[in-house]
């Protein structure tokens, strides 16, 4: 065996992550395949996340070698540091707003909180802004709606990479047509019963 210590650590991740994920998405109906319930799709894709999590992990034992790199001082401040300030937003968010005390939005902020804190760090920016992108869009798809929810995301996620802040008029168009994209499948098609326009 030629162990890629990369390839499994990403397997594992991405195992733990999708089963925490469709462990927390329990308490949302399934549905059906023609009616969907809102928690249809994710338990598909944490699914999918799992599979793929366990061939990278699988695949880990033969592609290597390929060792970790070691983390500088600022990387692991960062990581310490985004723990530390998602836990206390995390504990504080009850009392901010009654938003928070309902599902999981309180846990949402403090994940997009610590991921903020993460893309201070150059070698964390990227998973960070992605990961802070799902966090807000999860956060606002309720209240915000479809749309605006989507948007958000895909600003959020094009931070991640200089080249796309360059070029705004690329990110807009991608934008355009997702929005258009996200409506024609989830609302007019599959007919899900989401907001699409903000309901605050």
């Amino acid at each position: 065996m030629k162990l890629n210590a990369k390839d499994i650590a990403s397997g594992v991740i991405l195992i733990l992550f999708s089963v925490v994920a469709l462990w927390l998405n329990q308490d949302h109906a399934l549905g059906t395949a023609r009616r969907m319930g809102p928690g249809y799709m994710p338990m598909l894709v944490f699914w999918v996340l799992l599979g793929l999590g366990i061939f990278v992990l699988v695949l880990g034992f033969f592609n290597g070698p390929d060792p970790l790199q070691r983390w500088t001082g600022i990387e692991s401040t960062t990581i310490a540091l985004g723990i530390v300030a998602g836990t206390v937003a995390y504990l504080v968010s009850h009392s901010l707003h009654p938003f928070f005390t309902s599902t999981y939005n309180d846990l949402g902020l403090g994940m997009l909180v610590g991921f903020l804190v993460i893309t201070w760090s150059t070698r964390w920016r990227l998973i960070g802004y992605i990961c802070a992108a799902l966090c807000v869009f999860c956060l606002l798809l309720e209240r915000g709606g479809l749309l605006l929810s989507v948007a958000a995301a895909i600003i959020i996620s094009a931070l991640a990479e200089p080249e796309h802040r360059q070029r705004p008029l690329g990110v807009f168009g991608i934008m355009i047509f997702l929005l258009a994209l996200c409506w024609w499948v989830f609302i007019k098609q599959l007919d899900i019963r989401v907001s699409v326009w903000p309901q605050f």
